[in-house]
């Protein structure tokens, strides 16, 4: 009895561990692995392989032991069938009728993809409780399905490793967590680069006639199915064999030896995949092109005053010990506003703010979600490969712009209308010493809107001056770190605030009403007395989309960014190449703050300052200087590309097109200088040295 329920658990193990083994044997065999292997070692390869293979698919098993615990005849008795039968059909139609339930919150295909799952959940279920003649075949047909999803994650697994590896030399890493982020980019790729219909029509094919091959082995195990009792065993010995495979894995990825390839072919790519995925780490030293340390530290802090990595700062003017608000827009693109050509009318107030503010028209984001500009406003350091430090392990006791105005007396917060701990915010935020007001800080009066990202704009702006009028009162300086949320997917905000319906999920209405609620809070922020004594920041944290014809397109990380305070801040525009790393070094140089520095942005006003900017992915990490950008990715590729504006009737610091012709011959200098950034930066990052 209990020997056949595991029948279908064996045959997909063994053909796991069947495919495995032949992608380690191409491995060894592979031209790209350089190193040599004696007999003993190519046995250890093989063995230390076979136990993490049998460990990853008793692991990956887990979800087949789910679907035959709940195998079961007495769920469509009366009247748990007809119970059950309703709950799933209340549930379906909650999907499809009810607005903004949870799964449109999040925007996107998820409604799509729950309400498909729920609904052939319902009608299968459906047809099990009201055609019981028919369940077995009903049953058997489930049964094929998910035999086949088991079978074709097998095979598209060791295809995709087997790529991967010709491709980089190594299992899984951040790389790949990179391409399953850039889909479209990723298919794309593939599609020019494979014979995807010859390639994919061996997968399809080989996955059905396995599939059949176990399915006609085990179906019969589906006709007497196992009682309670019988499930309880089974179940009990497969938490166990979980449990063991688990603490199985984790110790076997702590083996290392002197030969890296020996490491990679013995590993899973799937627990890899895993580690990438959860430490977003991508090491720079194993996959980018490199000059020697002391070279590119040397050529990277040649443009500071003071060239070392700890430099002191000293105005010769006296401090000025003004509040600082520094507002992050969520994915505000240049183009939105009026000034860059923007046709829509979407940011009134903000195209007025900017002609009374001083305005940067040359500013570059450094990536393309929201930690990275935290990352860039917060560290002021150059984006590094793999995710933002905000979202990795060693993420506190850094230097940052919070520790300046602390050093100085100032209250240090962080506003954000969602819950913190989305994107390792809050554990980031506290962990340098901010104060957070997030969701959890509003009383339920407080909020008249709310999706799954958070409470509106609005209502954070209010909660905003609530937080700076109590922080003026103690009679200390204050800065204030806001970042805003409502220009997020779904785009939903509250009814009759502007001309486009809060329910619409327009792109357009989000930039709108969040362009709406600034100009709310500045409203309320100018009726208090610590308003005259504040420097308002206002800049994007990323742009709202990042495909181009390019790895990097230019255009794509092109951000509004202004600086405002009445009275203090002539309105101006400074037109010259920056990045968004810049910025808070430059407001540091405004308030005269004389202080010891690791920041790796410049004061752009000081006569040292060379203009460029960074921006990149998780991989490709570019570099743009002297109309050239520069773009280093793995495995130690370079590429560059000469940029030239094309025509527009804007006005010169205004135009943001670029055409980006490749270089057949790159300039090494500047090849040299992107190198000596993100080197030294990955570098100091690794070793501790941007710690405080």
């Amino acid at each position: 009895m209990f020997s056949g329920k595991i029948k279908p658990f064996l045959y997909l193990g063994i053909f796991y561990l069947i495919i495995s083994l032949i992608i380690r044997i191409i491995f060894l065999l592979h031209p790209i692995t350089t190193a040599s292997f004696g007999f003993l070692e190519i046995i250890k390869v093989l063995s230390i392989g076979l136990l993490n293979d049998f460990f990853v698919f008793t692991i990956a098993g887990s979800l087949l032991a789910v679907y035959f615990l709940f195998l079961s005849d007495c769920k469509y008795n009366k009247p748990y069938g007809y119970i059950i039968f309703g709950a799933l059909v209340l549930f379906f139609l909650y999907i499809l009728l009810i607005p903004n339930n949870i799964f449109d919150q999040y925007g996107g295909s998820v409604t799509e993809i729950a309400l498909a799952f729920v609904g052939i959940k319902t009608i299968f279920f459906g047809l099990m409780l009201f055609i019981p003649s028919k369940r077995i075949k009903i049953r058997n047909t489930l049964y094929f399905i998910t035999l086949l999803l088991y079978v074709l994650l097998i095979i598209f697994n060791a295809v995709s490793e087997y790529f991967f590896y010709n491709e980089f030399g190594v299992r899984y890493n951040f790389i790949a967590v990179d391409y399953l982020i850039y889909t479209n980019e990723v298919i794309g790729n593939v599609m020019e680069s494979y014979p995807v219909v010859p390639l994919f029509s061996v997968i399809l094919i080989s996955t059905i006639a396995i599939t059949w091959f176990i399915y006609k082995k085990t179906k019969s195990e589906l006709l007497e199915l196992p009682d309670f009792k019988q499930k309880m065993v089974l179940l009990g010995t497969f938490i166990v064999l979980f449990s063991l495979s688990l603490l199985g894995v984790s110790s076997l990825m702590q083996i290392r030896s002197d030969n890296v390839f020996a490491d990679e072919i013995e590993s899973n790519g799937l627990p890899k995949f895993y580690w990438a995925f959860t430490h977003n780490e991508l090491d720079y030293f194993q996959f980018y092109p490199q000059i020697s340390q002391q070279q590119a530290e040397k050529n990277f802090l040649s443009q500071y005053a003071d060239p070392a990595l700890l430099r002191n700062v000293v105005s010769e003017q006296p401090e000025l010990k003004k509040n600082v608000v520094l507002i992050s827009i969520e994915s505000l693109s240049a183009d939105f506003m009026d000034h860059y050509g923007g046709t829509k009318k979407m940011t009134p107030f903000l195209d007025s703010l900017a002609d009374r503010s001083m305005m940067f028209t040359n500013l570059y984001a450094t990536g393309n979600r929201t930690v990275r500009g935290l990352e860039a406003l917060t560290l002021c350091i150059p984006p590094t490969a793999g995710e933002s430090v905000i979202k990795r392990d060693d993420n506190k006791n850094k230097f940052t712009t919070g520790s300046v105005f602390r050093s100085k007396g100032y209250d240090v917060k962080f506003l954000y209308g969602g819950y913190s701990y989305f994107d390792n915010m809050e554990d980031f935020f506290s962990g340098n010493g901010y104060d957070i007001v997030d969701r959890n800080s509003f009383k339920p009066e407080e909020i008249t809107f709310a999706n799954v990202w958070g409470v509106a704009d609005e209502d954070m702006a209010k909660k905003a001056i609530q937080t700076m009028n109590a922080e003026a009162r103690s009679g200390k300086p204050f800065f204030n770190h806001w970042m805003t949320v409502s220009n997020h997917r779904p785009f939903t905000y509250p009814e009759g605030r502007i001309d486009i319906p809060g329910d619409a999920k327009s792109r357009d209405g989000g930039v709108k009403y969040t362009d709406y609620s600034l100009r709310k809070f500045f409203e309320m922020a100018k009726k208090q007395d610590w308003y005259k004594n504040t420097v308002f920041v206002i800049i994007a944290d990323h742009c709202a989309s990042s495909a181009g014809k390019t790895e990097l397109p230019a255009d794509k990380y092109r951000i509004p960014a202004m600086i405002f305070s009445e009275g203090f801040i002539q309105p101006q525009k400074f037109d010259k190449l920056m990045s968004q790393i810049d910025v808070m070094p430059t407001l540091f140089g405004l308030l005269n703050f004389s202080y010891q520095s690791k920041f790796l942005g410049q004061d752009v006003f000081k006569k040292e300052f060379q203009p460029k900017a960074y921006i990149a992915t998780y991989q490709d990490l570019g570099f743009l200087k002297d109309d050239h950008l520069t773009i280093i990715s793995p495995v130690k590729k370079v590429k560059q590309y000469a940029l030239k504006l094309q025509p527009s009737s804007l006005a010169p610091e205004f135009k943001l097109y670029y055409d980006e012709k490749l270089i057949r011959n790159p300039d090494q200098k500047l090849v040299n200088d992107a190198v000596s950034a993100y080197q030294s930066t990955s570098f100091w990052l690794k070793h501790k040295k941007l710690n405080r």
